[in-house]
């Protein structure tokens, strides 16, 4: 129970306020530790509940410093993380767990006009979060000032060596002060970004939960063998299943989510796409939207779901399969969160067996066949698993977020999960431009 933890009263008040009860395992191990002002490595996917984990002894200690101590005016805390919906998210959990508490906060990103950004810093922030490019744009604007920094948290480490933002991170962390508290959270831990922590960290407790290669026992996986010019009209039929309340699509590219996004539409199924070349406001907008059940299907791009945690999503759809095995593990764990099921349903064409192949081998077993399915591949055939691998139980890695969880979303980067590129069927080109 949160109880346990030394968490003041304010805070104990307001998670009970928004119904949670059990802390998850690296909020366990995290909270703790944070409190004793210590630095922290942490080997934590999202939805595991990291974000409590970092941000409730953050709100805690700040608080005690401005009761005890009235530091110097100025920003306390940055929570630097790679994109705009996590940054969003992080700064709406803060004013949750926050909210009985006098501390400030902001969030500031790319992508919109920046006016309401600096007239909120202007008026005085504690915590800022935000996405590396708009921060170093206002820093070098002088609209942001952290020489009185006393908390830094870098968020989704590997997340930002794969979006190219690893550089800017660098900058930033040589213009905040060297002695502070620095709390590291990264799902997989690659040589640059191994070599980055132990280079902000002094010497750091770490914590780790969920395995890589895991995937939620909450979560029903079942593969369909379909010819890629049938996909969408499989999509459709399964989308007639008044089954699925909402259901997160999953795209490779941010064309095909657009197309996909457009072809629901035209059938009358209510969608939209969500990935990098959208607006801020367009996407916010879509999101919204789709947590509302206004829309019941959205489209996405792996980098642009990042972040996206909806805790009653009953369905993931991967219209095409990853080319990296640990980011299907990522996909499904947007399902079957907060100890609800989840159902996770795939689609496999000619050219994505070797993709399904080193997904079953990562996971180690067979993804079940459907049942039945009324647009076969062509010439379908299995595939099986090489050399699987005993699946680790994950009953004792159970996460809880509401009283009891289950979130394994995961992901690697792409410099340790070499993709791979199956020769090109070009009987298949006069459809492919669909997608």
């Amino acid at each position: 129970m949160f109880e346990n933890l030394n968490l003041i009263e304010p805070i104990l008040k307001s998670l009970k306020a928004e119904g949670y009860v059990k802390p998850t395992p690296i909020q366990e191990q995290a909270i703790p530790v944070l409190l004793q002002r210590k630095d922290l490595l942490g080997c934590a996917q999202t939805g595991t509940g990291k974000t409590a984990a970092f941000s409730l002894p953050m709100l805690q200690l700040l608080h005690q410093d401005e009761l005890y101590k009235k530091g110097p005016e100025g920003i306390k805390a940055l929570i630097l993380t790679p994109t705009r919906e996590l940054a969003i998210q992080i700064g709406e959990s803060i004013s949750a767990y926050g909210k009985l508490l006098r501390l400030r906060h902001t969030v500031i990103f790319g992508g919109v006009p920046q006016k309401s950004q600096t007239d909120a810093l202007r008026a005085g922030v504690d915590i800022l979060v935000a996405t590396p490019g708009r921060l170093l744009d206002l820093m070098d604007q002088r609209y942001v000032r952290l020489d009185k920094l006393t908390m830094f948290v870098l968020d989704e480490a590997d997340r930002m060596l794969d979006m190219g933002f690893i550089h800017d991170v660098k900058k930033i962390i040589g213009r905040i002060p060297a002695k502070r508290q620095t709390i590291f959270f990264s799902a997989t831990m690659p040589p640059e970004i191994a070599k980055l922590a132990d280079t902000i960290l002094t010497n750091p407790v770490r914590v780790e939960v969920t395995p890589v290669s895991s995937t939620a026992n909450t979560v029903r996986q079942e593969i369909y063998f379909v010819d890629k010019g049938n996909k969408r009209h499989l999509l459709l039929h399964l989308l007639n299943n008044t089954d699925i309340n909402t259901a997160l699509v999953f795209t490779r590219t941010k064309h095909g989510a657009d197309r996909v996004a457009k072809d629901l539409n035209r059938a009358g199924v209510m969608a939209e796409a969500i990935h990098g070349n959208k607006s801020q406001n367009a996407r916010q907008r879509a999101l919204s939207n789709f947590k509302a059940q206004k829309t019941r299907v959205l489209v996405a791009t792996d980098i642009a779901a990042r972040g996206i945690d909806i805790d009653e999503l009953s369905h993931v759809i991967n219209f095409e399969l990853p080319n990296v095995p640990e980011t299907y593990v990522h996909r499904i764990g947007r399902t079957g969160r907060a100890g609800a099921s989840g159902i996770s349903i795939s689609f496999c064409d000619a050219e994505e067996k070797a993709y399904l192949k080193d997904i079953q081998k990562l996971i180690g077993k067979s993804v079940p066949v459907a049942e039945t399915n009324p647009y076969p591949m062509t010439g379908a055939a299995s595939v099986k698993t090489p050399e699987s691998k005993p699946q680790r139980s994950n009953d004792s890695r159970r996460h809880g977020y509401k009283q009891s969880s289950a979130s394994n979303s995961t992901r690697k980067s792409n410099t340790s999960a070499p993709s791979r590129r199956p020769s090109r069927d070009w009987r298949s080109i006069s459809v492919e431009r669909n997608y």
